[in-house]
């Protein structure tokens, strides 16, 4: 028997492509409704969203391109919901891999509640003792950035002195202070 309820549900829409810095006029709160049912035969998460990222690949995901020839790093479409990494709540579930009451990370909408059919490239988070913010920050792209970046291409040791040229953003603050304890 299907449970499903219509919910309200608030979206952030790319209302126009972004040229320069993104404004609020390029972007439009959207009330919609929205039914928590999972298609039959389907392997699908219907989630609350917690948590969404704003990462700065996403800005150039903002901007018109004539060629989108890598998928994952396509141009949004005007009238179109965001879409980013974010931390999430199974609210139901069709997928073996997931149950109802699981956290997850992976790519979700910037929505109140999002309909998930595809579940590749979603992970289930098994560490709640940290706030579940951290999986959209320090746990999430700007700390595996800096972390693969530092430890694995950087090599520097201890006494090296480190420049970051972008130090005020999220993924430069990390390489700081994976400097630091690196001495």
């Amino acid at each position: 028997m299907d449970s499903s309820m219509m919910l309200a549900n608030k979206q952030v829409v790319l209302k126009n492509y972004v040229e320069g810095y993104p404004k609020e006029s390029d972007f439009e709160l959207r009330s919609s409704m929205i039914s928590s049912h999972i298609p039959q035969g389907s392997k699908g998460l219907f989630v609350k969203n917690l948590y969404l990222a704003c990462d700065p690949y996403m800005r150039h995901m903002m901007s018109h391109h004539i060629s989108n020839d890598v998928p994952l790093l396509a141009s949004f479409n005007p009238g179109s919901v965001i879409i980013g990494l974010g931390v999430a709540k199974v609210i139901k579930s069709t997928d073996a891999n997931f149950e109802e009451g699981d956290y997850i990370r992976g790519m979700t909408a910037w929505e109140v509640y999002t309909l998930i059919l595809n579940t590749n490239g979603l992970f289930r988070i098994k560490y709640t003792d940290v706030p579940l913010s951290y999986y959209a920050g320090i746990l999430g792209m700007p700390g595996l950035a800096a972390y693969i970046g530092f430890n694995n291409l950087c090599s520097a040791k201890e006494g090296d002195v480190v420049y970051v040229s972008f130090a005020a953003g999220g993924v430069g603050q990390l390489v700081g202070q994976f400097a630091k304890m690196k001495g």
